[in-house]
């Protein structure tokens, strides 16, 4: 019996979430590590990233947002409303090592949130088309039929809605702690203090734009002018890449050293992990269209972060 009634594939190998789950715990140790050697407002960073990808998660499904997640080891509420710790340490490694980038870069303020947004956006597209056909989460389309069929609703089964909240949950984030972060506050001791709860309040500061952007606006924008997800997630496709352009073109460091070696383990685990499953979970030979955009980013993946390390001669750690 298939999982879903309008979902043609059924679960993945029993390896497959396990290895899933421990490259993502790796991938976010060895994230930790790296903060730990740069302080204490690094560390904080991260496990507000963390924090507040399980946050945004557990509040989504458990207020029957309109998706479930599958099972792995370490789960967070009771079933069937909880949600895989490893998903908020996605959340917070992809939010993180973003950032390394866009700071790396010399990028200012509301360039470098607009770029770390982009960013995370080109691994969720890597990843969600895949990961939803292997029934690591699944979004409830057959409650709305007339939104389509499970494969072929919206991003070939993905709301535009998801994509919309990936780059305002990364922009609201990294916008509000970077302005935080530059609050004189006088004494080490007070300083480390204020590192250390910065991403507390810029989880709560985020959260509050982030409601007003998913609903009082998003409510009135489609009364008021019709304008649903999809119209929403264009414009900050168009939005964002300019206001980092101008970022990149006004920047007064253009290089700080060498990018550290997680800038590309994560991203590139993403990218190729989920792309080899579009093959070894048979999901290439559904659709062309899916499979060109799939391959599409890749390549896009590919060349980002090969520009991102463009004249550096070579990755630190």
């Amino acid at each position: 019996m298939l999982p879903y009634a309008n979902m043609p594939y059924g679960f993945p190998p029993g390896l497959c979430y396990p290895i899933t789950e421990t490259c993502m715990i790796i991938l976010f140790l060895l994230s930790i590590f790296h903060a730990w050697k740069r302080g204490t407002g690094h560390v904080a960073y991260l496990l507000g990233g963390f924090g507040f990808g399980l946050l945004l998660e557990y509040v989504n499904v458990v207020s029957n947002a309109g998706y479930k997640y599958g099972q792995f080891w370490l789960m967070l509420g009771h079933a069937p409303d909880n949600i895989p710790v490893c998903i908020g340490m996605g959340w917070g490694i992809i939010i993180y090592t973003s950032r390394l980038v866009s700071d790396n870069r010399g990028l200012p303020l509301i360039a470098a949130a607009a770029f770390d947004a982009l960013l995370a956006l080109s691994i969720d597209l890597s990843m969600d088309v895949v990961a939803y056909r292997l029934h690591m989460w699944h979004w409830d389309w057959e409650s709305h039929p007339e939104a389509g069929t499970a494969l072929t609703a919206q991003w070939f089964g993905i709301p535009y809605g998801n994509f919309f909240g990936w780059l305002c949950v990364v922009f609201f984030y990294s916008t509000f702690a970077r302005t935080l972060e530059k609050i004189p506050i006088s004494g080490r001791t007070g300083n480390r203090i204020w590192q250390a709860i910065t991403p507390l309040l810029s989880i709560l500061i985020s959260q509050a734009a982030l409601w007003i952007s998913l609903f009082p606006m998003s409510t009135w924008l489609r009364e008021k002018f019709g304008i649903a997800s999809r119209e929403k997630l264009i414009f900050l496709l168009i939005l964002f890449p300019i206001l980092a352009i101008i970022g990149f073109r006004k920047r007064s460091i253009q290089q700080q050293g060498k990018l550290p070696a997680i800038t590309w383990l994560v991203p590139g685990w993403f990218h190729l992990y989920f792309f080899a499953w579009l093959f070894l979970g048979g999901f290439a030979g559904e659709n062309p269209r899916m499979t060109f955009f799939c391959v599409l980013n890749l390549m896009l993946g590919i060349f980002i972060h090969w520009w991102t390390h463009l004249r550096k001669p070579a990755i630190g750690s």
